[in-house]
């Protein structure tokens, strides 16, 4: 029977039970275990991680735990740089492009109001999600803790809040976003960009009075949605600055 001693900071807190939480812990292992497996035991995904330093020196998810260990385990560092040591993951997001799966519908068009290339996985299987958010570079947004937990999950990040509208301020904060947002650029409804196209082009598909009262309009190159300056617009741009 061996013995380590972990502490969690920050937000990588939210994933373990109270007692656990902000203060060192013990844990008890037989064998060969690496600190990887020893973090996703406790109910921490990797994704979620990116600085192990054991007995103060930084290591990989490849280390082998040794009795006597203690390590403390660090959440993703999006907003800093910590090069001088190992890095579990890629550089932080430069281009930020995102896949959600099937619990968060509305987030998804929300970070698509903002003009964020979002792929929404509705129908799909999780191992499906995994492989396009790989083969695209894309980060998974998800409120399934086991999804992150795959070792295929190079990028992905556990949604805490319940409610879309405050699920939007949440990622915008964590992914340091407010000066990327490129509002009304992208359609909420199938992710492409959408582009200002003539009043003459359009008028045929329009309302009469939407014709009398509106100028400007702009089309979805992917799925042909037209969009206006109305109401709607008005309240979504409202929103926005309020994230802003």
């Amino acid at each position: 029977m061996k013995n380590a001693e972990f502490r969690f900071y920050e937000e990588l807190n939210d994933f373990l039970p109270e007692e656990k939480r902000k203060v060192h812990f013990p844990w008890t292992f037989l064998g060969r275990a690496s600190v990887k497996f020893a973090i996703e035991a406790m109910g921490v995904p990797h994704t979620e991680v990116d600085l192990i330093l054991v007995n103060g020196r930084s290591v990989d998810f490849t280390y082998n735990m040794q009795d006597g260990d203690s390590v403390s385990v660090y959440p993703v560092f999006e907003r800093l740089d910590i090069s001088p040591v190992i890095r579990l993951r890629e550089e932080p997001l430069r281009d930020p492009k995102f896949i959600t799966d099937a619990h968060l519908g509305k987030l998804t068009k929300y970070l698509r109001l903002c003009g964020f290339d979002t792929a929404f996985g509705n129908s799909l299987m999780d191992s499906e999600i995994i492989e396009i958010a790989g083969n695209e570079k894309r980060t998974i947004l998800t409120r399934d803790k086991d999804l992150l937990k795959s070792r295929r999950v190079t990028r992905g990040y556990w949604v805490r809040e319940q409610f879309p509208r405050e699920q939007i301020r949440e990622i915008i904060h964590r992914f340091d976003l407010r000066k990327k947002i490129r509002a009304f650029t992208r359609c909420m409804e199938c992710n492409h960009l959408i582009i200002k196209v003539s009043k003459e082009n359009v008028q045929s598909l329009l309302w009469p009075k939407t014709l009398e009262f509106y100028q400007d309009f702009w089309k979805c190159d992917g799925c042909g949605r037209l969009y206006w300056q109305g109401s709607h617009w008005v309240k979504m741009a409202e929103f926005i600055r309020n994230i802003m």
